[in-house]
């Protein structure tokens, strides 16, 4: 199947994290949020971080609809992934700590300072 243009930006556009939990949000943007507010996780973990948020979230339904979710985003290359003790922990890629790193003004190729 061949994507058009609009479908596919649609179907790969960048994910954006809610900017609050809201209970009558899509439950996929209850995934993003609570494993934003995580940083990391598994889908176990996520339900558990929605359940905070929303009491009586959680049931079996909900547990394999989270993993499904976490699992399309990744494969489409939305969220970062890696296999951990047989379950898979996934990240938002969100750059969490300053560089450190410093610029030595002599090593510059000339041109470029």
């Amino acid at each position: 199947m061949t994507l058009s243009d609009q479908e596919f930006r649609e179907e790969f556009k960048p994910l954006q994290v809610p900017p609050s939990y809201d209970v009558s949000d899509t439950k996929e943007n209850k995934v993003v949020f609570a494993l934003a507010d995580l940083g990391k996780g598994t889908a176990d973990e996520v339900v558990s971080k929605i359940t905070e948020f929303e009491p009586g979230f959680q049931d079996k339904g909900t547990m394999i609809s989270t993993g499904d979710i976490l699992q399309r985003l990744y494969e489409k290359g939305l969220l970062k992934g890696t296999e951990h003790e047989g379950a898979m922990v996934y990240n938002l890629s969100k750059i969490t700590e300053a560089n450190d790193g410093e610029v030595e003004p002599r090593l510059l190729a000339p041109g470029l300072d």
